[in-house]
């Protein structure tokens, strides 16, 4: 099953914490919310070098 990490930060949002995203999304475990995090932060903080 895919979850995109723009499901699981959208929860984030709503106000949901992370035991009642677990609970909505059995599939997922605490590890993937925390690469959810990981990967929104790396996307955020990508410097963009313009040519």
């Amino acid at each position: 099953m895919r979850i995109r990490v723009s499901d699981v930060l959208d929860l984030f949002v709503s106000g949901l914490d992370a035991a009642q995203i677990l609970d909505e999304m059995p599939d997922l475990e605490a590890d993937d919310l925390k690469a959810c995090l990981t990967f929104a932060r790396r996307r955020i903080d990508h410097p963009l070098l313009a040519a």
